[in-house]
């Protein structure tokens, strides 16, 4: 089956779409991820299925999500495809409407809970607005599938609509060559802590960069860029951490695993400010348990499940630099609650992996396909 991924992103870095495009092309499917080209994109790196970026003169606001679904929607009209695949509400009309009118299969790909993120949850105008498109378009589709089970259960509710579970969660490293092998990274000095994603706001950040100035011989690595990139680089300067803390900027997915390995703690520190966050589930917290790096991060209901089936993780109930710091030092000083964390990542890497979640994956397809 031909099957299009449309996304907002310039696809570069988008690891869970890769591992997704990557599994349905070795499963017969020819497949297609389409993206938008920003000012500083880098060259597409080859891949076992096509990629197509779609040039936008705005990039930012509604005038970029109005441009790109119409270049996206002009696009799908003319383009070979059975089935059309949403990547979250910012690609939906364009997926909605083009597969209606060529009378296509259309499935909906929920990676967050879009009306609920920090940047949308409190802009009443725009949270209407995407809501509105939900209610729309996603009565036309039949099949669908998010990140967690609390976001499948709330979506189904919400939309009267079915959602699989596809969890974000990295290749197994035993099957990975690009990962390192590692060892007593416990004993590295300083104690390298790190954070991959988008350095944007809800993030924990800001409160991380104030519990540095609490800790000592701990260095702070932060892999990503986004909206606050400024305002976090001049923090910390202000606070005077100096190379305590590395701004390493966009980072490829196959770099990102070498650093990720080399890591002796990862953070998932996500404030309350959404239910997108307060029920996500964060292929971040994965790839950390995947290298066998313990995390600390939020216990919201998602990680405090999964820590109650392997103890991965140090859960704070509350976001401050006080308990951020204090939970730190917990782990500096009791080497043997450390050891026990990185054993059971390397316990728990080997369920929660793509090997075994792609076949939830290739499931849904089939069902698509035939349905």
């Amino acid at each position: 089956m031909r099957i299009i991924f449309t996304v907002t992103n310039d696809l570069t870095y988008d690891q869970r779409m890769h591992r997704i495009c990557g599994t349905l092309a070795a499963n017969g499917h020819v497949v297609t991820l389409v993206g938008r080209a920003l000012p500083r994109s880098i060259p597409l790196e080859t891949k076992p299925f096509e990629q197509k970026r779609l040039p936008c003169f705005f990039h930012k606001g509604f005038p970029f999500y109005a441009e790109y679904n119409l270049r996206l929607f002009l696009f799908l009209l003319f383009a070979r495809y059975e089935a059309v695949c949403s990547i979250d509400l910012d690609s939906l009309p364009a997926g909605c409407f083009a597969s209606l009118i060529r009378r296509k299969k259309r499935v909906f790909d929920a990676h967050e809970y879009f009306t609920e993120v920090p940047e949308v949850v409190h802009r009443p105008f725009v949270k209407f607005f995407w809501g509105r498109v939900a209610r729309i378009c996603l009565p036309f589709y039949h099949h669908a599938y998010t990140v967690g089970p609390a976001l499948a259960r709330i979506f189904e509710e919400k939309y009267g609509l079915k959602f699989g579970v596809v969890r974000n969660v990295p290749v197994n490293i035993v099957t990975d060559l690009t990962i390192p092998k590692k060892s007593g990274l416990s004993n590295l000095q300083p104690w390298r802590m790190l954070y991959q994603g988008a350095l944007n706001e809800g993030r924990g950040i800001e409160a991380m960069l104030d519990a540095m100035q609490h800790l000592e011989n701990v260095q702070l690595v932060l892999a990503g860029e986004g909206d606050l990139s400024s305002t976090l680089l001049q923090k910390a300067k202000d606070l005077q951490l100096g190379d305590r803390v590395v701004f390493l900027g966009y980072v490829k997915p196959d770099d990102l695993k070498t650093i990720t390995a080399q890591a002796w703690l990862g953070l998932n520190l996500l404030e309350n400010r959404g239910l997108s966050y307060y029920y996500s589930l964060a292929n971040k917290f994965f790839d950390c348990v995947q290298a066998g790096v313990p995390v600390l991060t939020m216990d919201f209901p998602e990680y405090r499940a999964l820590n109650a089936q392997y103890e991965v993780a140090i859960l704070l109930h509350e976001l401050s630099p006080q308990i951020v710091a204090k939970a730190i030092r917990s782990l500096l000083e009791d080497k043997n609650l450390y050891e026990r964390l990185r054993q059971n990542c390397l316990s728990a890497r080997e369920e929660w992996n793509w090997e075994r979640e792609q076949n939830t994956l290739l499931e849904i397809w089939q069902q698509v396909e035939h349905g």
